[in-house]
């Protein structure tokens, strides 16, 4: 059916295999049969959490991220080890994370964050039922958590306080989600 939209794969191979991070480097053919170079970021894949509080708050994070050299407001959010049941990681990272635990799990939607130069994709989940805990971070993993209304989460969207993609389209999620015209899963 997309025949004329398709990219054909000749050869190619991990042109960097880090500890985090592989880059793929493939020869394809293209639908016109011209042959190029595609680059592209092999990712495990991750789970994105929208932790809901029982007074409509939504639980964040601020967190440094390196290669933006800032501190951003995030959803929770982990990638997934191998063979990893993703809704299994969902409650592991907001456990970690956060110290939350939550008795109600819905998936949410899958998202592709960067389709031009990564497989990576992120499934999402709404967490409620949320019981406080002790956070248990990472080695070298420092976040703050906070909380708010959605309300003050879409304004931050709106006035660019929050540009983490996952945590916008997580924020238009919860405010469909409250209104009551769309539904988890």
């Amino acid at each position: 059916m997309d025949a004329h939209l398709k990219e054909t794969r000749i050869s190619g191979g991990v042109a960097y295999d880090g500890s985090f991070l592989k880059v793929q480097r493939d020869m394809v053919r293209l639908p016109d049969g011209k042959e190029v170079s595609r680059e592209y970021i092999k990712h495990p894949g991750a789970v994105v959490i929208l932790p809901v509080l029982e007074n409509g708050d939504v639980v964040l994070e601020r967190q440094f991220r390196y290669p933006n050299d800032r501190v951003f407001i995030e959803l929770p959010a982990g990638k997934l080890e191998a063979g990893e049941d993703h809704l299994e990681c969902a409650k592991r990272e907001l456990a970690e994370e956060t110290g939350y635990t939550a008795s109600q799990w819905d998936f949410v939607c899958t998202i592709h964050n960067a389709i031009a130069y990564s497989d990576e994709f992120l499934d999402i989940y709404l967490a409620r039922g949320l019981v406080a805990g002790q956070s248990r971070l990472d080695d070298g993993e420092f976040l703050e958590t906070i909380s708010m209304p959605l309300a003050e989460m879409l304004d931050a969207v709106r006035s660019g306080a929050i540009t983490d993609v996952k945590t916008i389209i997580g924020a238009f999620w919860l405010e469909k989600i409250q209104a009551g015209t769309w539904q988890p899963g």
